[in-house]
């Protein structure tokens, strides 16, 4: 008789033989016992965790000849037929080898038909994320609306790449990786079917490596097996698998407890050279330093340890260690282990992540060595300290009141609590001086399109905004708020896309002055009085020439154009502009 692995030979036939998964079985039974089964399901969930398994168990369930009920029988025709595959009504589908549509269109031809010989059509549809676009699409009407007698069982490993028109019309279930402990349970009921004899340990390394995965485990427990022959060993799961031992990780941390490089490299290259692999090797160290980091912070959590024992040798280990040195090594390595991935010499960053460990010990832990300072000049500062507290104290006592410039007190240098804009009264002065009616005709002309040119992070910045005054070659802008001018003023992107914006608009460079609303009206009323603007013409003097500073002026005291209706009587014409105020 041709021989089968085991985890084809121990495949769950019903519910009751799965392991974990119980929000699962328990959902799906109840649903069974009370017929409130739908029309579509979708399993998703890691490799190897009973997806395809529950489907062909809740088949049976369905289509047993003593049902529906919470366990298929497996003795009724059947159940019998379905476990061999040889049901006519129960159609296994790879959507990984058949992905085109035509298939699909095949499938979903036949769903009109009744069953030959059960109750129900059952469609198990596996590695479905697969099929094509196409094949979605045409799936999707008859997943939304199938016959009575259809029943839809979709699987995959990757329910992300899944359109959500197909997650919708199916109830999901979320399969989790299953547990060390009921890995290991179930691998002793196959051992013992199998008249096998193990070790704990090996069976524990078996199941660790597998990482959630029953099928995985009973895969390499069926490898180890044929290798070990009577009885399974530790060291032939340990050399099977390519896990490390206990006994080298004990060196491997006594080797960075006493910062000995040559012993943890001696190390790996033994580990590397036995043909361990080395990705596998770092994750063995993560989980390692994870079990003394548990072992540390929670010793009586010892069931949730995975590479090593509980026992005293690894508790005493595990207190040698600093908690900032552990959670620093698994730092490290999880970087080491994202790295490595990109490249082809993974021996070389696991040896430059040992002697990071090494290094970083000497780094961040204090000196062990009692009495002695890590800087020799920390006892002169904390000297100088303690006479100035000293200095202090009896000025205290003797009713003095230090000061800032008692000499035992250093000066602390004041702070700037308020940052206020740097008005250039200078340059504002000039530009009123040259200022002239014409150019901040041009600029008030053209502001409302260019704020529309700019981003509109600047764009907001500059809402509260107003040209006041501009000569041939610079211009005042006026803000409402001094925190607005002040983020402008320091915001050089701001800065030369509002010049390039003018630029491209007027065809002219111009210097742009930015101040606050409070500051321009003091600056504008002292540029008057300065220039004596305010005083009364005289009657002999030329009344046909206006001083073009006070014209100017004259015009900024009056209200400014809305920018929006300058642009609209720009592109209307006057004429066909009428305000009004609400």
């Amino acid at each position: 008789m041709v021989y089968q692995a085991f985890y084809r030979v121990y495949r769950p036939q019903s519910f009751a033989e799965m392991s974990g998964q119980h929000h699962v079985k328990q959902t799906l039974q109840n649903a069974l016992l009370h017929q409130k089964t739908t029309h579509a399901y979708l399993f998703s969930g890691p490799r190897g965790t009973g997806k395809t398994s529950a489907a062909k168990v809740f088949a049976k369930a369905l289509n047993c000849e003593k049902g529906p009920a919470k366990e298929p029988c497996n003795e009724c025709a059947t159940c019998i037929s379905i476990t061999e595959g040889s049901n006519t009504d129960v159609i296994e589908f790879d959507a990984a080898s058949n992905s085109r549509v035509e298939e699909m269109r095949d499938i979903i031809e036949k769903v009109r038909f009744a069953p030959s010989n059960a109750r129900f059509k059952v469609y198990i549809i596996d590695e479905v994320h697969m099929l094509s676009n196409s094949a979605f699409n045409a799936l999707l009407k008859t997943l939304e609306e199938p016959p009575p007698h259809a029943v839809f069982i979709l699987a995959t490993t990757e329910p992300h790449k899944l359109p959500l028109t197909i997650i919708s019309r199916c109830q999901r279930f979320d399969f989790k990786p299953i547990t060390s402990v009921e890995i290991i349970e179930r691998m002793k009921q196959v051992l013992a079917d199998a008249d096998v004899q193990a070790e704990e340990a090996a069976l524990k390394v078996i199941a660790q490596t597998a990482s959630g995965g029953m099928r995985d485990a009973l895969s390499m427990l069926d490898q180890v097996a044929s290798f070990s022959g009577d009885k399974i060993t530790v060291d032939g799961a340990l050399l099977v698998t390519g896990s490390v031992g206990e006994d080298v990780f004990y060196q491997l941390a006594e080797s960075l407890l006493s910062k000995d490089a040559a012993v943890a490299l001696s190390l790996l290259e033994q580990l590397v050279t036995a043909g361990k692999d080395v990705s596998r090797l770092a994750e063995d160290m993560i989980t390692f330093f994870r079990d003394l980091l548990l072992l540390r912070s929670a010793p009586q959590l010892r069931d949730l340890l995975e590479l090593i024992p509980g026992d005293e040798r690894f508790v005493s280990l595990a207190n040698a260690f600093e908690m900032e040195t552990l959670y620093s090594y698994i730092d490290i390595l999880s970087k080491t282990q994202q790295e490595m991935r990109f490249s082809n010499h993974a021996k070389i960053y696991v040896e430059a992540a040992l002697l990071k460990m090494i290094h970083l010990e000497n780094a961040s832990l204090p000196s062990r060595a009692s009495g002695v300072a890590e800087d020799p000049s920390l006892g002169h500062k904390i000297a100088e300290l303690e006479k100035v507290i000293a200095s202090l104290q009896a000025q205290l006592e003797h009713g003095v009141r230090p000061t800032e410039s008692t000499g035992s007190q250093p000066k602390r240098s004041a702070s700037k609590t308020n940052q206020t804009v740097r008005v250039p009264t200078g340059k504002i002065h000039e530009i009123l001086k040259n200022a002239t009616r014409k150019d901040i005709q041009t600029i008030r002309e053209e502001w409302a399109g260019m704020m529309q040119t700019l981003q509109k992070s600047h764009a907001a910045l500059l809402e509260e905004t107003e040209p006041v005054a501009a000569s041939d070659n610079a211009f005042v802008l006026k803000f409402k708020y001094e925190i607005h001018c002040l983020m402008a003023s320091e915001n050089t992107s701001l800065r030369s896309g509002l010049s390039e914006a003018l630029r491209t608009r007027t065809g002219k460079e111009y210097e742009v002055i930015y101040i606050p609303e409070e500051s321009w009206l003091k600056v504008r009323e002292d540029f008057i009085r300065t220039n004596g603007l305010n005083q009364p013409k005289n009657d002999d003097a030329d009344e046909t020439a206006e001083d073009e500073p006070l014209s100017f002026m004259k015009e900024a005291e009056q209200q400014a154009e809305d920018p929006l209706i300058v642009e609209a009587e720009k592109m209307f014409g006057k004429e066909f502009i009428t305000v009004h105020d609400d």
